[in-house]
């Protein structure tokens, strides 16, 4: 009788885990959904005329945010985002005036380098992640203010050739839709998820995890260095403030898409996506309000802090890695 009533207390808890799986992965999308449909009524309309505005924008934000999806699904953070978008634009914008290819080549490799500065120190001399990057970020952001310092860096006139909407979201959705498939189909993503649930469990079942996560430093910096060539696109130059708190930005649009913050197997290429359009509309929307930046950055707060509360996993939460 006893183990009866032990099965049963299984059963029902692995059907309310079920059910808050089952929630949490739509509560985003529904979120999404909710948010489109609020503003939209409040602004009269205001929203689904300005769609060709919001997808501008989310162009970059999508694109950057899928490398720093890969580094938080094993467990990690990377706050110099925004000072690898901004080294990576200005080698764009100068390589530009040669030619394009080679300034796309020479953004993403510009990234890569910088993602291998971040994977030397957080690997090799074992210092967390957040720690490094946020040096990184500092470091490379005065970099970026020496060398914008005189004048803005101008890129070549042929950039806005490819300032179209089919060009750009083409760009994105080969960047995603390859992501997807190496995420979901290759031993890659399992690898990742691997070291996100558990990093020594995964070094027993044979895993080069430090191998792994030097990688994906590397390859995150590399997609972003991509994601710089995009925004020069959009831009036409490189400012002082080129990249400014992207960091913040793709937080908390892997948030917003329910990417749980200790990453591991719940972890959803969804959350790129869903994530990026969610922070983009419920952005343009505020500010559509007609609301005050600091009314907008409480209302974002207090929101993060909702999504972080619900997706936070309270059984494997952990320190950073």
């Amino acid at each position: 009788m006893a183990n009866n009533t032990k099965t049963l207390s299984k059963k029902e808890e692995m059907a309310k885990a079920a059910r808050m799986n089952t929630l949490r992965m739509l509560l985003p999308i529904i979120g999404l959904v909710a948010i489109l449909i609020l503003f939209n009524v409040l602004t009269n309309g205001g929203m689904w005329n300005s769609r060709s505005l919001i997808l501008s924008q989310v162009y970059v934000l999508m694109i950057s945010s899928m490398g720093v999806f890969f580094i938080m699904t094993m467990g990690g953070l990377d706050f110099s985002q925004g000072s690898i978008m901004g080294i990576a634009s200005i080698v764009v914008c100068y390589l530009s005036q040669y030619n394009i290819i080679l300034a796309i080549f020479g953004g993403m490799a510009a990234g890569a380098l910088i993602g291998a500065f971040n994977g030397f120190f957080y690997v090799n001399r074992k210092i967390k992640s957040f720690i490094v990057t946020i040096c990184s970020m500092f470091l490379f952001r005065g970099f970026i203010k020496y060398l914008t310092s005189e004048s803005p860096i101008a890129a070549s006139m042929k950039v806005y050739d490819y300032d179209t909407t089919a060009v750009k979201m083409t760009c994105t959705v080969i960047i995603l839709v390859i992501g997807f498939i190496v995420f979901r189909y290759t031993k890659f993503g399992m690898h990742l998820k691997a070291i996100g649930a558990g990093e020594k469990a995964a070094m027993f079942a044979g895993i080069r995890t430090d191998r792994m996560k030097f990688l994906i430093y590397v390859l995150a910096g590399a997609i972003t260095g991509f994601a710089a060539f995009i925004n020069i696109v959009k831009n036409g130059s490189a400012t002082a403030n080129v990249g400014n708190q992207l960091e913040t930005q793709i937080l908390i649009a892997l948030v917003l898409g329910g990417m749980p913050i200790s990453g591991g197997a719940k972890v959803r290429f969804m959350n790129v996506v869903v994530g990026s359009l969610l922070y983009v509309v419920l952005k343009n929307g505020l500010t559509m309000m007609g609301l005050t930046p600091q009314a907008m950055q409480l209302i974002q707060g207090i929101i993060f802090l909702i999504f972080v509360a619900v997706f936070a996993d309270r059984q494997s939460l952990k320190v950073i890695k």
